[in-house]
């Protein structure tokens, strides 16, 4: 699994609860966790955000990391409270990386009745 999809999944447990409101990352819940069809959609989504955003994600501060990207992505997409457009980023940049995480529309991290997470 590559670094952005491996931070992509990691925020999605640490941004989503359960239906009794617990975070998804309690109890040591890790990204093992994930169905494989849900690993396989965050890798799409990711390497898809990746070749849409390539002309942006250049002009970043060097020293960005795919796990940042990764974070963000998650958190932008969502429309969490932080993101690509709080990073401290330039404005271009981050305005343009925000557009297309919008509009790669929201998923959200859910935990099947069997135990596993998924994405919808």
């Amino acid at each position: 699994m590559d670094e952005m999809t491996r931070a992509y999944l990691e925020c999605a447990l640490w941004a989503s609860i359960d239906n009794d409101g617990n975070p998804l990352d309690d109890g040591g819940r890790g990204i093992d966790a994930f169905a494989p069809a849900a690993i396989e959609k965050a890798a799409e989504d990711c390497a898809a955000f990746c070749q849409t955003a390539a002309q942006w994600v250049r002009q970043l501060p060097q020293g960005v990391s795919l796990s940042q990207m990764g974070h963000d992505f998650w958190l932008t997409r969502n429309r969490h409270g932080a993101g690509f457009w709080d990073r401290g980023y330039p404005k271009a940049p981050a305005d343009e990386l925000t557009r297309m995480s919008h509009a790669f529309g929201e998923v959200s991290a859910v935990l099947g009745n069997d135990g596993r997470v998924y994405l919808e």
